[in-house]
């Protein structure tokens, strides 16, 4: 989640129900962290308890060291990423490639729970192939570590994020330990929620790309839970309104530039889960939306999507001008 889950985004979901939200991934190597890119996604200024500091990478030593630093800034949880899939993470023998070496997924987690006096949790795959399911042992090493809680995704890294997730794995894992365990994988609604729960017996979800255009996911997640039943879908109004906030805070984080282009994406999420919209629709819109240059406009853009009548006018424009 990774250029996803920015300070903006994160408070957001917190707001609409999220209990814990954790940081972009960061590398552990401190000289990178003088990059644009580092500084603000170690940027936690403003968010409520936890801060949850990600970070990733291959060497013990330096994962620790890395910690103890995040520590000083103001973390008060330390997330070990050994379940990233992506390429160019794993080629550098990080996230989920590290679940290959058992003896160095070891050597990390208690070099990084000895390094620090705050709590280190840990996130996994199942493991790294459908013949390499090493999920329990891996689990078991944390635990004898050190680590407070493990969150599990149900595939294993080779799946990406292709195919079904399974909470077998998670399931067994979850009956093997004391510490919490969270359950990962295709979360979509509040009823897979509840029945992911059931299933493996976790201590909680995780949601991940179903927040993208929903981040009103965690309260129907929770109102569900609590109440066997649905909540209303979020009115026109407070998808306008969260929208609107949304795209001030991006805009003000990142920058006019930078926070023009990184709204395009999120309005796009928030396009494909509108059912107002029909997919031919949606891309027209996004094409729309995708043109404006300037956060004045995409805010007025917003303003005249949300308008009762907007799809007609909108989409009988051809293209849009504030």
């Amino acid at each position: 989640m990774a250029g996803v889950t920015d300070q903006p985004f994160r408070q957001l979901c917190r707001r609409l129900g999220a209990g814990w939200v954790v940081g972009e991934m960061v590398t552990a190597d401190p000289n990178l962290w003088h990059t644009r890119k580092s500084k603000l996604r170690m940027d936690h200024s403003g968010e409520p308890d936890p801060r949850v500091v990600q970070i990733a990478g291959g060497d013990a030593e330096m994962l620790a060291h890395a910690a103890k630093l995040n520590a000083e800034l103001g973390a008060q949880v330390i997330d070990i990423n050994m379940g990233c899939p992506a390429k160019k993470v794993c080629n550098k023998a990080a996230g989920s490639a590290l679940l290959r070496d058992e003896k160095l997924v070891g050597e990390i987690l208690e070099a990084v729970v000895n390094a620090v006096d705050i709590p280190v949790t840990l996130k996994i795959r199942t493991g790294w192939c459908a013949h390499s399911n090493n999920g329990v042992r891996i689990a078991r090493l944390a635990e004898q570590a050190g680590i407070q809680s493990l969150a599990v995704h149900g595939r294993h890294r080779e799946q990406r994020y292709t195919g079904w997730a399974e909470y077998d794995t998670i399931a067994d894992i979850k009956s093997r330990l004391g510490i919490p365990v969270i359950a990962n994988g295709d979360i979509t609604s509040p009823e897979k929620a509840a029945d992911i729960l059931r299933y493996t017996q976790a201590d909680a979800v995780m949601v991940g790309r179903a927040a993208q255009g929903n981040p009103w996911i965690f309260h129907q997640i929770q109102h569900f839970l609590e109440h066997g039943e649905r909540c209303a879908l979020p009115s026109l109004e407070e998808r306008r309104g969260v929208l609107m906030d949304h795209l001030i805070a991006l805009h003000a984080f990142y920058g006019s530039t930078m926070g023009v282009r990184i709204a395009r994406k999120h309005l796009g999420w928030y396009l494909s889960d509108d059912a107002r919209f029909t997919p031919a629709q949606q891309r027209e819109l996004k094409q729309q939306f995708n043109g404006l240059a300037s956060a004045e406009t995409q805010i007025h853009w917003i303003n005249d999507a949300m308008a009762p009548d907007a799809i007609k006018r909108l989409l009988a424009k051809g293209s849009y001008a504030a």
